[in-house]
């Protein structure tokens, strides 16, 4: 605690009036002092609110849970209806939760409600330089900045190395500590031999010796110990056979391995598993962190995606596919070691061959990179930077504009004569895309009604030149006999890491029925082509008009697989049938209902009511993976796809049946619903288990009951009418 009280000593941090950046290793209390911070500013006058951004969503919704356990029964004024402490935006949960905030916080910009917001909390601060989405802390934070009112912000992370610079920026106090409350002792595995690597430069010094051999066995370094070699032919790779070893070592002596692999090939090599769904991944991230598994597999790019310290960390390889992983990824893959109640002492192992040892030490005693903007990478982000704040009218003029672009980080690391210059070609090339236009008469930059339409439906500058030609195509001739069309116009634009398997999308696109050829021809998808790639042929890509085209070839290959979802096609099936994994056909579908928002709110915005109405009416199939005929069973909490299937099976084919149903008469429906569950033997497990679905079936049914409730109120309104 004395950690926190002397951050908080800090002038005016505890009043609201000053920023903070705070740095520190996994488990140093960062987020308790977020918390602090955050729940006074909430709970200091009424109407209040905070807004925490975090990077992915399994950390959101461990957050969540979290906060609510910590604020419950604590009261406070409020002028909303809305009850309780902690809330939060509810969008797809599968939506990029920084766009999301990013979105969120432009809309209340735009229509005032940003006078409430007291505090606002940046996870993973040190995000602000990835370039595909990091980019929008940065945008958010300039934002946050540029408002006439005090908004307290704090910015985490356990990575950050020109923490003052942020600082600066932020005009807050930098905070930086090296406590962890678990300490941790890294290993070196090369050639089976354990070596401590408290000591990289003499190991760089003996690797980059004249006449040196790079092998570890010529430093005066000895090892602790050698890890014996397997008789298995599955493990006669060393590596391997070393990860295998350490990880069994540590579950036999009751404790949890971390293994980080540098792709999802090497994750399967070792587990022997394909890419898991996010139900999947829940089931197993609960079982391990229960003690129920010991040992826990992942890919690099995980590792901050995941909340589940272990007593080892071991990483086969540096790697993250062909490239070395930064320092950045390193310590926060090692950061994880460590259970805090549960060890005394965390150990990580990297592992290592020859020909990377020359490499990997330098990643050892590699200082952490500086932290930089994105705004002006190849992407042009400052573009996007500038079509909001126009679009919210938070900047307009020129010299309000250029006051904004100096509260971005690009500023500070690049100075004013750069940050000029980048203001002007964007604001050039928004123009030339028809995004802005300039007035003479007040002397400000106006949104046109495209520029509008691609900032409510959070989609980048470039893509929205791309969504618009598709969506005025569809204007002009859009076919309504089939469901192609919608799931294509659904189906997200960003495909550019897409593997299409030709040979699957030529026998697809050849059993497509008359219906979906129209719209192959309307969007110039040739099966000649098709048929020509999957002979060996490359697809051209030279010219913008081919890499359009490109982009729906491809976009067309996961509307397929879209379409199969929306017709209750299981995604193990789905993934199977078009060479994909599990879990890549999951994310799919999930960030399908979030594109499918925003380009819903782009028609609306563009006043294209018709054709706003028609995405709308099968958004809903979207979300709940069904066909039409299921559609109110699936707005039933817990109720979607498969389970709505089943209950229909079962003779309860509206809410309105399900609400009169009795919960124990839904337990054997559950039950079918689940026939993969395995069951445990023991009638003590028995039980537990059927009181949890006759619990989920309590639930079920009193959702059942409100919707019905819903209905008929809405049955009565319109009678009156």
């Amino acid at each position: 605690m004395y950690q926190c009280h002397s951050i908080f000593n800090g002038p005016g941090l505890l009043s609201g009036e000053k920023n903070l950046i705070y740095s520190a290793p996994t488990g140093g209390g960062k987020s308790l002092v977020a918390d602090v911070l955050m729940l006074k500013e909430v709970l200091k006058e009424p109407g209040s609110k905070a807004l925490l951004v975090l990077p992915y969503v399994a950390l959101v919704q461990e957050k969540v849970r979290w906060l609510r356990n910590v604020v419950d029964g604590l009261k406070r004024p409020s002028r909303s209806s809305e009850d309780g402490t902690v809330s939060r935006w509810r969008r797809r949960a599968d939506e990029d939760v920084i766009r999301v905030a990013n979105s969120l916080l432009n809309v209340a910009i735009e229509d005032g409600g940003v006078s409430d917001l007291k505090s606002v909390v940046l996870d993973e601060l040190h995000m602000i330089d990835d370039d595909h989405r990091g980019y929008l802390l940065e945008l958010l934070s300039a934002k946050l900045l540029s408002l006439d009112q005090k908004v307290q912000i704090i910015g985490m992370s356990a990575t950050i190395s020109n923490i003052r610079l942020l600082a600066k920026w932020l005009n807050g106090h930098a905070y930086v500590t090296n406590y962890r409350p678990i300490p941790i002792k890294e290993h070196l595995v090369y050639d089976g031999r354990i070596y401590p690597a408290d000591n990289p430069r003499q190991i760089a010094k003996a690797a980059t010796q004249p006449n040196s051999d790079s092998s570890l066995n010529s430093l005066d370094v000895e090892p602790l110990r050698q890890i014996e070699s397997s008789t298995h032919k599955e493990l006669s790779d060393p590596i391997l056979n070393a990860v295998v070893a350490l990880a069994c070592e540590t579950a036999m002596a009751g404790y949890g391995a971390l293994v980080f692999a540098g792709s999802r090939q090497a994750c399967e090599s070792i587990s022997r598993l394909a890419g898991l769904t996010t139900e999947e991944r829940d089931i197993i991230a609960k079982a391990y962190d229960s003690g129920a598994l010991k040992i826990c597999i992942a890919t690099c790019s995980l590792a901050a995606g995941i909340n589940l310290p272990a007593r080892r960390v071991i990483l086969h390889s540096a790697r993250m596919g062909r490239d070395f992983v930064g320092p950045a990824l390193l310590r926060q893959m090692r950061g994880r070691a460590g259970r805090k109640g549960k060890d005394e002492v965390g150990e990580t192992y990297l592992c290592c061959r020859q020909p990377d040892l020359e490499p990997v030490v330098e990643l050892l005693q590699a200082e952490m990179p500086n932290i930089t903007s994105c705004l002006n990478t190849d992407k042009r982000r400052m573009k996007r930077a500038l079509l909001e704040v126009i679009v919210i009218r938070l900047a307009t003029t020129r010299e309000s504009i250029d006051e904004y672009a100096k509260k971005s980080l690009f500023h500070y690391s690049n100075g004013l004569s750069e940050t000029i210059s980048c203001v002007n070609s964007s604001l050039l090339e928004l123009e030339r895309m028809e995004f802005i236009q300039y007035h003479e008469d007040d002397s400000a930059y106006v949104a046109t009604q495209l520029g509008k339409a691609v900032v409510a439906s959070s989609i980048d500058p470039e893509d929205g030149l791309f969504v618009y030609g598709e969506l005025k195509g569809a204007l002009k001739a859009f076919v309504m006999d089939g469901d192609m069309h919608v799931i294509y116009t659904f189906t997200p634009v960003s495909t550019t890491d897409i593997l299409v398997n030709w040979k699957v999308f030529l026998d697809m696109v050849e059993t497509l029925d008359e219906s979906g050829h129209r719209v192959m021809n309307l969007l110039g998808i040739k099966i000649p082509l098709i048929l020509r790639i999957s002979q060996g042929a490359n697809l051209p890509e030279s010219t913008q008009a081919e890499k359009d085209a490109a982009r729906r070839y491809r976009r067309f290959y996961l509307a397929l697989q879209l379409r199969d979802i929306c017709n209750e096609v299981p995604i193990h099936s789905v993934a199977r049938k078009y060479s994909m994994p599990r879990g890549t056909v999951q994310v799919l579908a999930q960030s399908a209902q979030g594109f499918a928002v925003g380009m819903i709110k782009f028609c609306e915005v563009m006043g294209w009511g018709v054709l706003a109405v028609a995405l709308d009416h099968f958004s809903d199939r979207l979300k709940a993976g069904a066909r039409a005929d299921l559609l109110s069973l699936a707005k039933i909490t817990f109720v979607k796809s498969r389970t709505a299937r089943v209950f229909w099976d079962n003779g309860y084919r509206s809410p309105a049946a399900v609400a009169n149903a009795d919960p124990k008469e839904l337990v054997p429906v559950l039950m079918q619903a689940q026939p993969n569950k395995i069951r445990i033997k023991g009638q003590e497990e028995d039980d537990k288990y059927y009181e949890k679905l006759l619990t989920k079936a309590g639930i079920i049914v009193e959702s059942a009951n409100k919707i019905w409730a819903t209905e008929m109120q809405e049955d009565n309104l319109d009678e009156e009418e």
